[in-house]
């Protein structure tokens, strides 16, 4: 089936067997488990069992910093198994998340009362901080306050809905703003990337924003199945009664309408993508920012004006996957992949779209950035050959990341917005 999807689109073709046969391992990084303790083998473990999208480019990342994500991720994996798990008492919930990061520090702290599919991490938890309290105090630092923000957000909307642009733009914060935050507060400390790209907490917030933002977007059907609600009041209710009319064939117009909105505003995170990318200078991190970030536009020129997200599913091909993962490794092809879909979307802006303005004004922004020689040569001169073979390994190790992030709640907080 996949490569019937590519029939028309050779280069995915050649792409997809290059996936097929697996010749990439070869540029795998292998792991010395034999000289890590029992308990980070048990967290690379966990990392395997819990993140199906990233863990294959968490253990690609060069050096200590490997370590350091892979218990961030899992420290935050275990705060939303407790955040979304539904047979918690709100008034159990509450301090839970607000204090889980004090949880960090406590050794015999563990969650034995979860129903979640990834309750081991709250269960075996002593397992996971006391592999975070092995961790560098820089690195210590930045994931017990990411923890603790987050928590406090979590608490903030358990019971608060999504109303206005302002409070979509605060969630979307909690929940993968401050990841991509964390994340590149842990590049800076690793001393891996300048000091700067943790610092600019701004850029770094866009980042997770635009992922989290087109995962709502494109889960608009799945999430409505599931009685969750993330699209916000302040933008639907333009278009409908409620949020779940725009389901409805006869309110089509309308719901065009009303998605085409949102992924205008999530457009205006691509010039922050931009520069932020044009910062990195170790191609293991570029690598890990990079995919999910091509992934991201490819999917919301998919989705704009697309019926289909009332009525289904709307995924990119695996081959157009794998495609973007072998090719975003450098920042030449990442300008150009942007260029390429902010066209396509371009291509399919109606005349009498609302938004169409909006539309036109940001897309000509990423334009003018995705063909800027500033950014390409800021890291041109970073890019070490022996980085292109490894496009293979991400291709083949990471092509899941729509799949896999399909099928978990918008609100879920893994790495870089999910």
């Amino acid at each position: 089936m996949d490569i019937l999807k590519s029939l028309g689109h050779p280069e995915e073709l050649i792409n997809l067997f290059k996936y097929k046969i697996g010749g990439c391992r070869s540029v795998m990084p292998k792991l010395d488990y034999d000289s890590m303790s029992e308990t980070l083998r048990t967290c690379y473990a966990y990392l395997n069992q819990t993140s199906r999208s990233f863990a294959a480019v968490i253990q690609a990342l060069d050096g200590e910093l490997r370590h350091a994500v892979c218990i961030f991720y899992l420290v935050l994996r275990a705060l939303d198994t407790m955040e979304d798990d539904m047979s918690i008492p709100l008034e159990k919930k509450v301090p839970l998340l607000q204090d889980f990061h004090t949880f960090l520090y406590q050794p015999e702290w563990s969650f034995s009362e979860s129903r979640e599919k990834d309750r081991q991490v709250l269960e075996d938890f002593p397992t996971i901080s006391v592999e975070f309290r092995n961790l560098g105090q820089q690195y210590r630092d930045v994931i017990s306050d990411i923890c603790h923000r987050m928590g406090v957000g979590m608490a903030e909307f358990l019971e608060k809905k999504v109303s206005s642009m302002k409070e979509w733009d605060k969630y979307c914060h909690y929940v993968a703003g401050l990841v991509g935050i964390g994340l590149s507060r842990l590049f800076s400390a690793s001393q891996l990337e300048d000091t700067e790209v943790g610092r600019d907490t701004e850029l770094a917030n866009s980042m997770g924003l635009f992922l989290q933002k087109t995962n709502i977007i494109r889960d608009y059907l799945e999430d409505q199945q599931e009685g969750r609600a993330f699209w916000p009041q302040e933008a639907w209710s333009q278009f409908a009664s409620r949020l779940e009319d725009l389901a409805h064939p006869q309110h089509l117009s309308s719901a065009l309408s009303c998605l085409n909105l949102l992924v205008t505003d999530a457009l205006h995170h691509v010039p922050d993508v931009i520069e932020y990318l044009s910062r990195l200078r170790n191609q293991s991190v570029f690598n890990f920012c990079a995919i999910p970030q091509v992934m991201a536009i490819a999917t919301l020129s998919a989705c704009y004006n697309n019926p289909q997200v009332f009525q289904g599913v709307v995924k990119i091909r695996k081959g157009q996957a794998v495609t973007l993962m072998m090719q975003a490794t450098n920042m030449g092809a990442v300008q150009s992949i942007i260029a390429q879909y902010s066209q396509e979307i371009l291509q399919k802006v109606s005349a009498t779209d609302p938004s169409r303005e909006k539309t036109l004004r940001i897309l000509s922004l990423i334009h003018e950035k995705s063909l800027s020689p500033a950014a390409l040569s800021s890291r041109a001169h970073h890019i070490s050959p022996v980085y292109v073979s490894a496009a293979m390994l991400l291709a083949a190790l990471s092509w899941q990341y729509l799949n896999a992030t399909a099928g978990q709640p918008p609100g879920g907080a893994d790495m870089q917005g999910h």
